[in-house]
């Protein structure tokens, strides 16, 4: 049988920054996904986009929408927000947040929530009875050697003081990403006798969903 196993080794972590420039959307396949067309936007899998100036009786579903972008194309990009049936047409815009990478991380792991056990026991029961709450995602921690000056080590460390939401993508050595929303809840430094200085288990508290593309 075939190694299918991907390397870790090339994997990378990026931040969200500051808004981009807006992509003209001039196209839109009605459907679960929805798909938009935007002539060479330059955009990839896992990328966030803000979705504007779409007209039409259901527009409001996705006007105002940040949401995660996968099967990329060279000229479009689907969404996962269902509009089989609505009245939506283009023209529009997607306005993307741009990434910082945060540079010189050495291990990481995550995604390590679970769903709440609800409890259905009732007196006809003859053994204990469950639901499943939420789903959970729970954290994602990474350890870095520490530069003072990267740019994605200094955004996790603004984003923890400000106590601000950051949209956070990892992307695989085999291209295929992880996006997801998350509290910098610590940047713990590590120093010791004959190491680097580093920074070990910074710990993102997910909220929301994980997307993959």
């Amino acid at each position: 049988m075939p190694n299918t196993a991907i390397s870790a080794q090339g994997s990378t972590l990026q931040i969200s920054s500051t808004a981009g420039s807006a992509k003209t959307i001039s196209g839109i396949a009605l459907g679960n996904p929805t798909i938009l067309t935007s002539a060479a936007h330059g955009l990839s899998n896992g990328d966030v986009v803000t979705l504007a100036g779409l007209t039409g009786a259901d527009a409001g579903l996705l006007n105002g929408q940040q949401v995660v972008i996968r099967n990329v194309t060279a000229n479009t990009f689907a969404v996962d927000i269902d509009t089989t049936g609505k009245t939506i047409t283009a023209a529009g815009t997607a306005t993307p947040l741009t990434w910082v990478p945060i540079n010189n991380i050495t291990q990481f792991k995550g995604f390590d929530g679970q769903a709440n056990e609800i409890d259905t026991t009732n007196l006809s029961s003859v053994a204990k009875e469950y639901m499943l709450g939420l789903q959970d995602f729970g954290h994602f921690t990474f350890d870095v050697n520490k530069d003072f000056t990267d740019a994605g080590q200094l955004a996790c460390d603004a984003a923890k003081v400000a106590s601000a939401v950051k949209s956070f993508k990892l992307t695989a050595s085999n291209g295929k990403t992880a996006t997801f929303n998350a509290f910098v809840k610590n940047t713990p430094l590590d120093g010791a006798v004959d190491q680097v200085l580093k920074v070990t288990g910074v710990t993102l508290r997910i909220t929301g969903a994980v997307t993959y593309a």
